[in-house]
């Protein structure tokens, strides 16, 4: 709402351009001296008294107070609407370019709910485009425009932060992010069912990475069990793609698949194209980690297709990696070692897990031809991003093979050390990045960092470590 001078001079001129005088427009509601007062801007009108007056003026309550036509946030609105269906079924620099125009304009005439959704359309295209720092710098300021709004208005923000640190490899305050906002929606008595399945399906990804597997089990159940209750069916589709990492991880192969089967008919349906390429990348992935590496091959090339059409490179380069796995467990080294540079070229724009990933196949591959020396650098290079991100199963996969090397290499201490880092985490079907996890030592427990499964340094209501 503008200051009252401002609409006491709107009020006034609005009046002289209907020819009513301060009596006719004031009654049978006001007196001729609130008019009066009014137009000299020396009182602030409450919400009523506009609504009253807007329309005695033949005006709207938005044009008296904030001197805006009102078709102009609902062209603002459709502009919205075709950016977002642009980005869904088109080319994401297309729809940026939408969502800049409608950020231009609805910053010069103070729309704020529109500023905050043109800035959570750019942090779409941001994360589709792989510029995870530009991502996460649009989403903070979408959450500034709605830090007075209730928390189920702020979900789809702090979901965009929290994967623009995932990709990046930060799994620990992924997590924080995302259960500080449930926390804050079930604390507050705010338990919107859809704003609850968008933060609990984006949480399942770091906990399963992280070795959390409990509380990933209980993010997928409450999710399930909301589901119901969601109108959008693009929200359920991918809670169904990130349940199937749950069944995966217990074994549930069959019922993992049925899921992502769920979900790729809906996007297909919806035409929305990245959703279901990263759809196809998921059931490559569990043709992968279950050994069917045939299937595996068609799935993570028609993702990777439709991913490098769209043109988004970081996601475009983290399928290769993983289709790069499946090749060089078909015997084809070269072919696979050709796929890993798209990764390792973007630099430092790319997840920590995934580029863990190119190392540690480069690793077995290096090994492979007998290049020990070479091996156990990307390896180690490969260990250093692994413990960065916090990533359990694909830590606990990694020095297994550093121990190994390590122990044919003669270096026994060495080998014993990477064993014991090693056992702290849990590499089991669904916890790793790429191929099957390990088989399990039998009789030997794996040791719970952090109590409860909750993974190591995972965050529990305190500070992100």
């Amino acid at each position: 709402m503008d200051e009252p001078a401002e609409i006491g001079r709107r009020v006034a001129r609005l009046r002289a351009e209907r020819g009513l005088t301060q009596r006719a427009l004031a009654e049978p509601s006001y007196t001729p001296a609130y008019i009066s007062t009014l137009e000299s801007g020396k009182v602030r009108p409450s919400e009523a008294a506009l609504r009253f007056l807007a329309g005695r003026l033949g005006t709207t309550y938005e044009e008296l107070s904030t001197g805006r036509p009102p078709h102009l946030a609902t062209e603002l609105r459709l502009r919205l609407t075709d950016a977002q269906r642009t980005l869904a079924t088109g080319d994401a620099s297309e729809a940026a370019e939408l969502y800049r125009e409608v950020l231009g304009d609805a910053e010069r005439l103070g729309l704020d709910p529109e500023r905050a959704e043109a800035l959570l359309g750019l942090g779409e295209c941001a994360l589709e485009a792989g510029d995870l720092a530009a991502a996460t710098a649009h989403f903070e300021a979408a959450e500034q425009f709605l830090a007075d709004e209730p928390p189920p208005r702020k979900a789809r923000a702090v979901r965009g932060r929290a994967v623009a640190h995932l990709l990046a490899g930060e799994l620990r305050y992924a997590c924080y992010l995302l259960e500080t906002a449930i926390d804050e929606l079930t604390a507050g008595g705010l338990a919107d069912p859809e704003a609850l399945v968008l933060l609990y399906t984006a949480v399942i990804s770091p906990y399963t990475d992280m070795g959390a597997h409990a509380r990933a089990v209980h993010a997928a159940e409450t999710a399930l069990a909301l589901a119901p209750q969601v109108r959008d069916p693009a929200l359920v589709a991918g809670m169904h793609r990130q349940v199937a990492r749950t069944f995966l991880a217990s074994g549930r192969v069959a019922e993992a698949d049925a899921s992502l089967a769920k979900a790729q008919s809906v996007y297909r349906q919806l035409q929305l194209r990245t959703d279901l390429a990263h759809c196809h990348w998921m059931r490559g992935y569990v043709h992968a980690q279950n050994g069917d590496l045939a299937s595996a091959e068609a799935e993570l090339r028609t993702a990777r297709d439709m991913l490098a059409a769209r043109r988004a490179a970081l996601y475009t380069a983290q399928v290769e990696v993983e289709l790069a796995d499946v090749l060089r467990r078909l015997g084809r080294g070269p072919e696979a070692a050709d796929l890993l540079s798209g990764l390792l070229d973007l630099g430092d724009s790319h997840g920590a897990v995934h580029a863990a990933g190119a190392h540690r196949l480069l690793g077995l591959m290096a090994e492979e031809r007998g290049d020990t020396e070479a091996a156990e650098r990307h390896y180690v290079q490969a260990l250093a991003l692994l413990e960065r991100s916090g990533a359990g199963g694909d830590l606990a996969d990694l020095c297994r093979l550093l121990g190994d090397l390590f122990r044919r290499t003669g270096r026994r201490e060495a080998a014993l050390d990477a064993y014991r880092t090693g056992l702290g985490h849990r590499a089991a079907p669904g916890t790793t990045t790429l191929g099957p996890a390990p088989a399990g030592v039998p009789g030997v427990a794996p040791r719970v960092v952090g109590g409860g499964g909750s993974g190591p340094g995972l965050w529990v209501g305190g500070s992100p470590s």
